[in-house]
C-alpha cells in the first residue's frame, strides 16, 4: 500500500460541528511554531485571556483555553470543583446533559437529576422544585445551547434560581458561545466551558473555560486532590496565570492557539452582538427556506438555537441517503440526529464563520434537489 500526502476535500460544514474555518484561520495555523514558554508566546496568550474574557463577557482573571477538546473542558469543570461529599443538580434535556451526570457519577457524588423533554428548554420551575426539595444541593448544571436537539435554554434565570438557593453553576456554553447572547459576569455563572470548533469557527481540540472567584476558592481550599493529573487547574493556574516566566504544565498546542487567538480577534472585530444578530439573521432565513421544503422543527420558534437547525426527517425519506447525496453531490455535510433523534431528525449547523448568505442558499437548493429525488 502507498500512502501519500492526505489532501481533503473543501466541504461546506453545516453539521452540529465543526463549523467552517476561514481561510485567515487556517493561515494563522500555518505560522512558524514557537516554543510554548517562549516570551512572545507568552505573551500572545495574555491576548487570548483578553479576548476569551470578552467573548464569555468576563472580568474573571482564570479564564483560559483548555489544551483539549469541549469534552475535557466540561471534565475539568466537575473534577475541579466536586468531591463526593456534594450534591449536584443536573438538568438533562439531550446528550450533553447526560454526559455531565455521568461525569457527577464517576466522580462518586450524590446526584439529583431534572428530567426534562427532549427538544424543549431546561424547565426553571423544575428545576426550583428540585432545589426545594434538596437544600443540601451544592451545585446546578445545565446547558446552555443543547448540540443533540437544537434547544437554547433560558442560562440567564436558570442562574437565578441557583444563586437563590446557595447553589455555584456549571454551564456547558460549547454551542452558545460567540453565536447567542452569553453574559458570564451579569448571570453569575461560576464555572463555564465551551469549545473552539463551533461559533468561533477555529479548529477543533481547543476548550476556552472560565471560573469565576467563589470557584477559584472552591478549587484553592480543596481537602483532596483534584482527581485528574492533567485538568487539575490549580497546576495549570501557575502555566496561565501571573508576571514573567511561566510554571511549565505541559507543551501546548501552539499552532491550535494561533487559530484560535485569530478566530477570537475575528469576533472582536466584528462585535459579539453584531455576531449574535448575524446568526439570528441566517436562522431566520434557514428556517423559513426549510418550511418552504416541508420541514418541521423540532425545537419551538422560542426555545429554537439559532445556530444548530433540528428538523424531522420526512417520513419514507431515507436519511444516511439523503446526506450522502449531499455530501458526494454539494460537498455539503449536515448532521444526522442523536441519541433519541437518531434516525428521525437532521441537524443543520449555521455557525461562526458559516453563518453566511451563500452557506443558506446552498443548503436549501441541496436539500431541495436530494428530496426529489428521494
Amino acid at each position: 500500500m502507498t500512502i501519500t500526502s492526505f489532501i481533503p476535500p473543501q466541504r461546506t460544514l453545516m453539521g452540529p460541528g465543526p463549523s467552517d474555518v476561514s481561510a485567515r484561520v487556517l493561515s494563522a495555523l500555518a505560522r512558524p511554531t514557537i516554543g510554548h514558554l517562549d516570551p512572545l508566546f507568552v505573551g500572545m496568550m495574555d491576548e487570548v485571556k483578553s479576548l476569551l474574557q470578552y467573548a464569555f463577557q468576563t472580568k474573571n482573571e482564570f479564564t483560559i483555553a483548555l489544551s483539549a477538546p469541549g469534552s475535557a473542558g466540561m471534565e475539568a469543570c466537575f473534577v475541579n470543583l466536586i468531591t463526593p461529599e456534594d450534591t449536584v443538580v443536573v438538568c438533562k434535556n439531550g446528550v450533553f446533559g447526560a454526559r455531565m451526570i455521568e461525569n457527577v457519577n464517576r466522580i462518586g457524588a450524590k446526584l439529583v437529576v431534572v428530567e426534562g423533554k427532549w427538544g424543549r428548554a431546561v424547565d426553571p420551575q423544575a428545576l426550583e422544585q428540585t432545589l426545594s426539595k434538596h437544600p443540601e444541593a451544592k451545585f446546578v448544571a445545565f446547558v446552555h445551547a443543547e448540540t443533540s436537539t437544537g434547544a437554547l435554554s433560558d442560562a440567564k434565570l436558570l442562574c437565578e434560581i441557583a444563586q437563590r438557593f446557595q447553589c455555584l453553576t456549571i454551564v456547558d456554553a460549547v454551542t452558545s458561545l460567540g453565536g447567542v447572547e452569553l453574559r458570564v459576569d451579569e448571570w453569575g455563572i461560576d464555572a463555564i466551558y465551551s469549545g473552539s470548533q463551533k461559533c468561533l469557527s477555529c479548529v477543533p481540540g481547543i476548550s476556552p473555560i472560565s471560573f469565576s472567584d467563589k470557584a477559584v476558592e472552591v478549587i484553592k481550599n480543596r481537602t483532596r486532590p483534584v482527581p485528574s493529573w492533567f485538568l487539575d487547574q490549580s497546576l495549570v493556574m501557575a502555566y496561565w496565570s501571573g508576571e514573567g516566566k511561566r510554571a511549565y504544565h505541559h507543551t501546548a498546542p501552539v499552532n491550535s492557539l494561533y487559530a484560535l487567538h485569530e478566530s477570537l480577534l475575528m469576533l472582536k472585530n466584528e462585535g459579539l452582538e453584531n455576531s449574535w444578530q448575524r446568526h439570528q439573521l441566517q436562522h431566520q432565513a434557514l428556517a423559513k427556506g426549510l418550511v418552504e421544503l416541508g420541514l418541521e422543527f423540532v425545537v419551538p420558534t422560542d426555545e429554537r438555537l439559532p445556530q444548530l437547525n433540528t428538523v424531522y426527517i420526512p417520513k419514507g425519506i431515507d436519511d444516511a441517503k439523503v446526506r450522502s447525496y449531499l455530501l458526494n453531490h454539494y460537498n455539503l455535510e449536515i448532521g444526522a440526529g442523536l441519541g433519541e433523534f437518531a434516525g428521525k431528525a437532521w441537524r443543520i449547523g449555521l455557525m461562526g464563520f458559516g453563518a453566511k448568505n451563500e452557506n443558506v442558499a446552498l443548503c436549501l437548493a441541496a436539500l431541495k434537489d436530494a428530496l426529489a429525488k428521494a
